[in-house]
């Protein structure tokens, strides 16, 4: 991921017709205030990584009831959000799980904290040559991503599986030096995320991130031959979340926004646009 200043590209509309006499405005409390020429209403700024964003909408409309507009700004690298909001720049985001924000606060020294769980968008094991983990013969070559997060989270995948262990001490992010037992003496071929879908002719099968499997004709709740799933109450590091500035956590209007996404309405988008790709994790 790249880092440094980068200039902030604004969306100047959400996705969906419903939202097309929705105004963006571009302050934040007193300024939107000024700019609407409305005092009671406030814009809230919320930082989104990419196009893929059609889960707002049922929450844009019911906010715009309450007096609230929500502002999508939008991100094209995941290293910026953070800090932008940390800064001022934004007043929540919405794009990353436990784990990336965890990482990024010990890292970076942020002040920020979780305010709710919105979804999470599981891993699953897609192949073109069998239909059950049980078909895999021994040298087998799985693809998996490279990068620390989710290389660690796939091993954890394919150890819930039951195709390898991994040392307990290595916590949710492993490595492959961290597999104990490998039974079928599986081949670990590491490429970046996005193009884990294209190895499919050339591997067994491959780990596959939810937005990368739909965006490759390939529906997790369908095509999986293994998917991650939620378990209530765990402590899944995966859950995507909504994220304030610490100090503005409790924050009402905050609160609100976090209330109108987990609904029914929302889940409804999740199922029938995403299918799969992403799960509602409040449930």
């Amino acid at each position: 991921m790249r880092k440094g200043n980068q200039t902030v590209k604004k969306t100047v509309t959400l996705l969906g017709a419903a939202l097309l006499g929705i105004s963006l405005l571009a302050g934040c409390g007193t300024k939107a205030e000024e700019a609407s020429g409305d005092p009671g209403t406030v814009t809230v700024k919320l930082g989104v990584v990419g196009e893929d964003n059609e889960q707002w909408v049922p929450v844009v409309e019911a906010l715009a009831k309450e007096n609230i507009q929500l502002e999508l700004v939008k991100f094209s690298d995941y290293a910026i959000p953070n800090q932008a909001l940390a800064d001022g720049e934004i007043d929540l985001n919405s794009f990353q799980h436990y784990a990336f924000l965890n990482n990024e606060i010990q890292d970076k020294g942020l002040e920020l904290t979780a305010i709710g769980e919105t979804i999470i968008a599981p891993l699953g094991l897609y192949s073109d040559k069998i239909s059950d983990v049980g078909e895999l013969k021994d040298g087998d070559k799985i693809a998996i991503p490279n990068d620390a997060t989710n290389g660690g989270r796939s091993l954890k995948v394919l150890e819930a599986a039951g195709l390898i262990k991994v040392d307990p001490a290595a916590g949710y992010t492993p490595v492959l030096a961290d597999i104990t037992d490998n039974p079928l003496n599986l081949e670990f071929v590491e490429v970046k995320a996005a193009n884990t879908p294209s190895l499919l002719p050339d591997v067994a099968a491959a780990i596959i991130n939810g937005s990368h499997a739909v965006s490759n004709g390939l529906y997790p709740l369908e095509n999986a031959i293994y998917l991650e799933t939620v378990q209530e109450g765990s402590d899944n590091p995966y859950i995507n979340v909504l994220v304030a500035r610490t100090e503005e956590k409790d924050n009402e209007v905050y609160q609100k926004i976090l209330a109108a996404y987990q609904t029914a309405e929302v889940e409804k988008v999740l199922e029938e646009v995403y299918k799969g790709a992403y799960l509602p994790a409040w449930k």
